[in-house]
């Protein structure tokens, strides 16, 4: 096989494996963005620093693993970016649409604190809490973001304090 015929394979391979894994790209970019324009603009950030490390994936991991690792890096990095221009890092409510059958204003405003207090965390720990909310074990949590798995405990239980310190101080 020739050189264009690897690189037509290997770009077949990737696109399936976007396709079939694009709710991780889109979870990551809605925890981290709160306009569709700033969604859209990470996604594809996301996905030119997949393919860019595609070529270098070993298959040792998951393909979620991989996929985990490399958009919340990259989210984490264009979240730094935005902290420098603090105009575009506040998030609105009105971007959260929350169905329920049966509504519930109390409930409907613990959910609204909580997304308030998560805005307020830091890009790691944002992501410690989405790994989280995914039914991510610490081990795998620990895998994706690149540390220990006890400092993952550890982290999730000052993020938790960390949390409800800061819904508590809001009502």
């Amino acid at each position: 096989m020739n050189s264009s015929t690897n690189i037509l394979i290997l770009e077949k391979e990737f696109l399936q494996i976007i396709q079939k894994n694009q709710g991780i790209i889109h979870k990551v970019c809605n925890i981290y963005c709160d306009t569709d324009d700033d969604r859209s603009d990470l996604f594809q950030e996301i996905v030119t620093q997949l393919w860019k490390s595609f070529p270098t994936f070993r298959k040792e991991s998951k393909v979620s693993t991989w996929m985990y690792r490399v958009a919340l890096n990259t989210a984490i990095t264009t979240f730094k970016k935005s902290k420098r221009r603090p105009d575009q890092n506040h998030l609105t409510y009105d971007n959260f649409q929350i169905v329920d059958e049966s509504y519930d204003h109390e409930t409907e405003e613990k959910i609204k604190s909580l997304h308030k207090a998560v805005n307020n965390l830091t890009g790691v720990e944002k992501s410690i809490v989405l790994l989280y909310l995914e039914d991510n074990k610490y081990e795998e949590i620990a895998e994706i973001t690149g540390i220990t798995q006890n400092y993952v405990r550890v982290k999730m239980n000052r993020i938790k304090k960390k949390l409800k310190k800061l819904m508590d101080t809001e009502s």
